[in-house]
């Protein structure tokens, strides 16, 4: 059973590494117009040329998601480039605290919920309209297996994921009826630049994190765009309010 997606556009946040340049590249394997954003430009650049290399079709705009007037431009650059708008992949995040609660910083705890909470509340505030106007759409947010359950010495990382899944369930609810679906993806430990960085000081820590899943592996960034392009695409056209995980088992245990 093929995806359908014929004369479609992306948006995808944080598209500059990882699960985002991975998602970005599989819509425009699929055919699909692309729209890669990221407060890095060189990531983001990056990410386009290599679309285009391949064939596809895309372009960048840079955005800060925790300020209205980048998001809402993002949005109508969209619109004018394409002249539509039928899925966002909102995947712009912040990497994760490690340490306890109470050694945690204002500053941190700002930082980590104004791009991963506030960011995906933006970013859906403006996507919506759009999508309302175009008479339908579907929005995919990435949370994490933190936003399921209990997530100790990463609790505000936690915490903001399980906003993501509130604000995922709440929306799809409110817009069911107009032709919008909103989902999540929930990954567990996936191998990215965010995903090394926390764990190159000590690579028993690696090794703890592959063990975790019974696969016995960390997971991949394609096969977190796989579960996004297929949350997006019409055969899922009867999932909403949804959390996907992507755990390699982890959460079965």
């Amino acid at each position: 059973m093929g995806m359908s997606f014929s004369g479609r556009v992306a948006l995808v946040t944080g598209a500059g590494a990882g699960i985002g340049r991975a998602t970005a590249l599989a819509f425009a394997a699929e055919g699909l117009q692309v729209v890669v954003s990221d407060i890095d430009a060189q990531g983001g650049e990056a990410t386009v040329q290599a679309i285009r290399t391949a064939g596809g079709e895309a372009s960048f705009v840079r955005c800060d998601v925790t300020r209205d007037s980048d998001v809402a431009a993002l949005v109508v650059s969209t619109l004018e480039t394409y002249g539509r708008l039928d899925y966002a992949f909102n995947n712009a995040g912040i990497e994760i605290e490690q340490h306890k609660l109470a050694e945690g910083s204002e500053a941190e705890f700002d930082a980590i919920m104004g791009v991963n909470v506030k960011g995906v509340w933006l970013c859906m505030k403006h996507q919506l309209p759009a999508l309302l106007a175009q008479g339908g759409g579907a929005i995919v947010n990435t949370a994490s297996v933190a936003g399921l359950g209990a997530a100790p010495k990463m609790s505000i990382y936690s915490a903001s994921k399980h906003a993501v899944v509130g604000l995922t369930k709440s929306a799809a609810i409110e817009y069911a009826k107009k032709g919008i679906r909103v989902n999540a993806v929930c990954p567990a430990v996936i191998d990215t630049d965010m995903f090394r960085r926390a764990y190159e000081a000590d690579p028993r820590k690696a090794e703890f994190a592959a063990a975790m899943h019974p696969v016995g592996r960390v997971g991949k960034v394609e096969e977190i765009a796989a579960a996004v392009l297929y949350l997006c695409c019409d055969q899922a056209g009867f999932t909403t309010g949804h959390t996907l995980t992507v755990d390699g088992g982890a959460t079965a245990i």
